[in-house]
């Protein structure tokens, strides 16, 4: 399993020069070379290489390995969309391989420049450290917009093969509460709303003063600038409350030796933004349903816990007690209570319980048919 480590770089004031010089001498050869390969409708790393090395090398004063380097991340832009020109921002990440650069220890790194290596240290979390033996391949240089270099860095992790289980911790995704457990155990969304309102807020006052500002004939760059800002935060904050919880569930996972059912949710953002009015949609499109997934399927994988998905439909109307399925059965949005035999209990807490019980009988249906085929 491939993982990318982030690890933050600490250059002095002259190789940091040396490194943003060499981003953009990279970058801007780049986009002159996307331009080429745009005009002959080529993604061909062989030909464009043929046709186009020695001007790189001459025009742009770039070494050998990062002409190579430049051509290959060319192509690969290019093949994403071929009816699109690729453009490269001037200070976009930079790919360095294992002959451009050289790790010294578990604190400095080498890193070919224009002007030649420069040694620059760097600094890494426990969670960094654990991982960091397994480094392999490829690496990008990142400038972040706030001025910190960091060094993106890729590990080859072997996978955990999961751990046989028939039983399963369901977990019922939601709005109001990000994840409710079949154990019972609730991870609120509050905290995370009231972020969102906080920064929604801000942005709305950052736009009115913006206008004012392009109104007087200023250019707001310091507004857009701190409207930047104030968004990564925000997704810097989303980010780290989705891999906490995550973190969460396969840790029960593992201590109670069971697999995880989520909910496939493919498609959800597009059906729920439909069915609620557009003051509420801001609410309901800006939580990452599937970057929560994400983490917990990786973090899952690494601790060989099985993560099944099931069919969400009807997981919040139909009974854990009775399994009678009725739209009257969710009373509110926490409240369920069957009109069938009357049983009464928290409507996420039901639907977790249902998404468990629907990965248990499909865990056991494959099991059988596994056995008919054997047989």
């Amino acid at each position: 399993m491939k993982l990318t480590l982030q690890i933050q770089l600490l250059p002095d004031a002259k190789p940091a020069v040396a490194l943003r010089e060499t981003l953009a001498r990279f970058n801007e050869a780049a986009t002159w070379l996307a331009e080429r390969a745009f005009e002959l409708r080529s993604a061909n790393k062989i030909k464009l290489q043929q046709l186009f090395y020695a001007d790189l090398r001459q025009g742009f004063q770039l070494s050998a390995q990062m002409t190579v380097r430049c051509i290959a991340q060319v192509c690969e832009a290019y093949k994403r969309d071929k009816h699109k020109l690729p453009r490269f921002r001037k200070h976009a990440s930079m790919p360095f391989d294992q002959r451009m650069m050289s790790f010294k220890g578990l604190d400095r790194v080498s890193l070919l420049t224009l002007n030649g290596r420069v040694l620059v240290p760097f600094v890494m979390g426990k969670y960094q450290v654990e991982r960091f033996t397994n480094a392999k391949g490829q690496c990008d240089l990142v400038l972040r917009k706030d001025g910190k270099w960091f060094l993106l860095v890729t590990v080859d992790l072997p996978d955990k093969a999961p751990t046989p289980t028939a039983d399963f911790i369901g977990v019922d995704l939601g709005i109001t509460n990000i994840a409710t457990t079949s154990d019972g155990e609730t991870f609120s969304g509050q905290e995370i709303e009231q972020v969102r309102q906080k920064y929604a807020t801000l942005r709305q006052t950052l736009q009115h003063k913006a206008a004012k500002q392009s109104q007087s004939g200023k250019r707001p760059r310091a507004v857009r600038k701190f409207a930047n800002r104030i968004g990564r935060k925000e997704q810097n904050f989303r980010r780290q409350t989705n891999h906490t919880i995550a973190k969460q569930l396969v840790k029960a996972a593992t201590d109670t030796q069971r697999g995880l059912a989520l909910e496939d949710l493919q498609g959800i953002r597009v059906r729920l933004e439909k069915r609620f009015r557009r003051q509420q949609r801001a609410k309901v499109s800006g939580w990452s349903f599937f970057a929560l997934r994400q983490f917990v399927t990786y973090k899952a994988q690494l601790a060989g816990v099985s993560v099944v998905l099931v069919d969400p439909r009807n997981t919040s109307r139909t009974c854990s007690a009775c399994g009678h399925c009725a739209k009257e059965n969710r009373k509110s949005q926490s409240e369920f209570v069957c009109i069938s035999c009357k049983h009464r209990l928290n409507a996420d807490f039901n639907a977790a319980i249902n998404i468990r019980r629907r990965a248990s009988v499909s865990i056991a249906q494959e099991s059988e048919q596994a056995a008919l085929v054997v047989a």
